[in-house]
């Protein structure tokens, strides 16, 4: 299914809209006394806590507790995971790792890093290199958020290509060898769907069952409202003045994800680079799409395939996605068009 909608010719950073004013709880109505604890309960504001975290704004709302230090806990976890995945913090885990690679030699991870890096490398497999964990060599030389933005020389992305390759990886539980030197981990484009993961676990233990995780655009739905009534989430349209959506859809028990070349970018002699990288020639992917948002059950597997889809294009990342159980994207393309993938329509009601 595809559908088509007007181009806003202002350039504004976008990205997955979570609707806080659409989520909000609905209080029941009626008198009858032997319902009156619930509706106490389901009146209840929910709570909420925001941080800058993962160079972003990070928030969670638990709509069925009240329990202030859990929402702490939640954050000191997302702190935890981020001084094991940051590669721009020299006291992170990942960073030293980076920083010390030899060709041949052997490293010790934490049970975390490994974790993850096994997500990375069958994501890089799945999507034959187009989305390659270890483009660290290529993404530290651009920098899109100095003033003025870096554009790396040719040369050097040249050089940093030839030790970008998923193939020369050797993971076995907590022990990596690099079959090069020089060779790097960039984890951007799938811890923050990992951490969301853990931290929804997290509130599953504490007893949690309403809550909404908001990683700066990864967006994952711990059950439904109290009352049982689902979650609403929209898509931003890109390049929109204001906060408008392309779709509003009814999640419960859901991820949302998007990946989209104005998320960061920068326009240098009249040409805009994004930050979605092609490991093969070390330049912004140019696949004729905007954006890419994937439904699916764990957020880790829409931060992966949001952005392997990105890599592939339109035709084979949504031969991707129609290949996946209860699974689904969104994908739109340069013309504007908006693409869904077989099934979402009757899968995910809609709104808009």
């Amino acid at each position: 299914m595809k559908l088509k909608y007007r181009k806003d010719l202002s350039f504004k950073r976008w990205n997955l809209l979570f609707l806080s004013g659409l989520i909000l709880l609905l209080l029941l109505t009626g008198c009858n006394k032997n319902n009156s604890e619930n509706h106490k309960n389901s009146e209840k504001s929910p709570i909420t806590k925001s941080s800058f975290l993962l160079n972003t704004y990070v928030t969670v709302t638990i709509y069925d507790m009240q329990d202030e230090g859990i929402l702490d806990e939640c954050f000191q976890l997302i702190e935890m995971y981020e001084t094991i995945f940051s590669r721009t913090d020299p006291n992170s885990e990942l960073y030293k790792l980076n920083t010390k690679i030899n060709q041949n030699e052997k490293y010790q991870i934490s049970k975390e890093l490994s974790l993850l890096l096994e997500k990375g490398l069958y994501y890089s497999k799945l999507s034959e290199g187009n989305f390659d964990i270890t483009i660290e060599p290529v993404s530290s030389l651009w920098d899109f958020s100095s003033n003025p933005p870096r554009l790396p020389e040719k040369d050097e992305i040249q050089s940093a290509i030839s030790r970008v390759d998923y193939k020369s990886v050797i993971l076995e539980d907590q022990e990596v060898t690099f079959l090069k030197n020089g060779m790097g981990f960039d984890l951007g484009a799938i811890a923050k769907g990992y951490i969301a993961d853990q931290v929804k676990e997290f509130l599953i233990d504490k007893g949690v069952g309403s809550a909404i995780i908001n990683l700066g655009g990864n967006v994952l739905c711990l059950g439904s409202k109290p009352g049982g009534q689902a979650f609403k989430v929209g898509i931003q349209k890109p390049y929109a003045d204001r906060n408008e959506t392309i779709a509003i859809m009814e999640l419960s028990d859901m991820s949302v994800v998007s990946s989209g070349v104005y998320e960061r970018f920068f326009v240098k002699d009249g040409v805009s680079y994004h930050h979605i990288l092609n490991p093969a020639t070390g330049y912004p992917l140019d696949y004729g799409l905007i954006s890419v948002t994937i439904i699916s059950e764990k957020s880790v597997d829409g931060d992966g395939l949001s952005t392997t889809c990105f890599a592939l294009g339109l035709e084979k990342g949504l031969d991707l996605i129609n290949q996946l159980p209860n699974t689904y994207g969104v994908f739109i393309t340069s013309d504007y068009e908006i693409h869904y993938s077989q099934g979402f329509t009757d899968a995910i009601p809609l709104l808009k």
